[in-house]
């Protein structure tokens, strides 16, 4: 593959490393970081990967080929727009709106087809994951009834920028987290998301009226799958993991439980344990993924077949923009001064 020069436009979440190691592990060379805000992350990283701070964002815009954007949230939208008129291609860390209007912006973009907008969806790429979805799709478990997936994060609040507690400009948990959830549901099923309703509730940080820390969804596909998705901000300080993730699946013939983080008394490593009506339950062989999703993106851009299309990014984005909109919201008094 020929060699491409890569920047990064917006560096305000350290999820961004993923794009740059996996671009710099393919031969790619970065070429510059611009970053206004949070210099200490985009500083280090500079240091770290060796590619260059830069304040002139469009030299560096015109001399990329390839863009990566980890902005603020609701910045992102414009950075993708001049990546446009660039006619550059651009990943970016999710997600790329917290609005119905800006999501009309990108969708117009992805209609135009000037350019592809790639989005780390990289649940599909975990081992653990992609080894369920072979098993779902092999019929293993049956026709698919049910899916549940918990995503409880660690917050760390005192290491979160301002704009993370701002819902205009991170999007509230909903969109920010459950951005991977519709995305898997999505693959797992192989059909569209029919309803979305839930609740969405908060304990902490009375300052920051609109952060809501709890969220609960219950969709329904169009083909039927009901679907449980539960996410909060309350992993202990002294958790073994950012976030005891769980994944359930119920089907005709038998039952699959996914678990991220593995169990600390057994193993920290992800498990996938599955019981049918033909087998006693076992622990499932992990199946590795072909190729990492910066690979994925990079044969979307020369036209041959990835895993996530343009299509997808956008109607995960969809479905957590209408999810939001839909969401109650249940009003708990908060005291004063609590905290995580």
């Amino acid at each position: 593959m020929e060699k491409m020069k890569f920047a990064i436009i917006g560096c305000e979440h350290a999820h961004i490393t993923i794009f740059i190691e996996e671009m710099l592990q393919l031969g790619h060379i970065g070429i510059g970081i611009v970053e206004k805000r949070n210099m200490e992350l985009a500083s280090s990283l500079s240091e770290k990967y060796e590619i260059p701070l830069v304040d002139d964002e469009e030299t560096l815009m015109a001399e990329a080929d390839f863009i990566g954007c980890a902005a603020i949230n609701n910045e992102k939208i414009a950075i993708i727009e001049r990546c446009e008129q660039f006619g550059k291609s651009v990943m970016i860390d999710k997600p790329a709106v917290t609005n119905r209007q800006d999501a009309k912006r990108l969708e117009e973009v992805i209609a135009r087809k000037k350019i592809e907008v790639g989005m780390l969806l990289t649940e599909r790429f975990n081992p653990v994951i992609f080894t369920l979805q072979q098993q779902i799709v092999s019929g293993s478990l049956g026709e698919i009834v049910s899916i549940q997936m918990r995503k409880p994060h660690q917050l760390n609040a005192a290491k979160r920028p301002p704009w993370f507690f701002s819902k205009e400009q991170c999007g509230g948990i909903i969109i920010d987290l459950f951005i991977h959830d519709y995305d898997l549901l999505r693959w797992f099923t192989s059909s569209e998301v029919a309803s979305s309703d839930g609740q969405m509730t908060k304990r902490n940080f009375p300052q920051y009226a609109g952060f809501y820390d709890t969220a609960s969804m219950q969709v329904m596909m169009d083909n039927g799958v009901i679907a449980q998705l539960y996410a909060d901000w309350y992993t202990p300080d002294k958790s073994w993991t950012w976030g005891d993730g769980r994944i359930f699946v119920v089907g005709t013939e038998g039952v699959a439980e996914l678990r991220l983080a593995g169990d600390p008394f057994v193993s920290k490593d992800a498990l996938l344990l599955q019981t049918t009506n033909v087998q006693q339950a076992v622990q499932v062989p992990l199946i590795m993924p072909e190729h990492n999703i910066t690979e994925d993106f990079l044969l979307r851009l020369n036209g041959k077949t990835s895993f996530i299309q343009a299509q997808d990014v956008m109607q995960a984005t969809w479905a957590t923009i209408e999810a939001d909109e839909r969401v109650q919201i249940m009003q708990i008094p908060v005291v004063e001064g609590e905290k995580v």
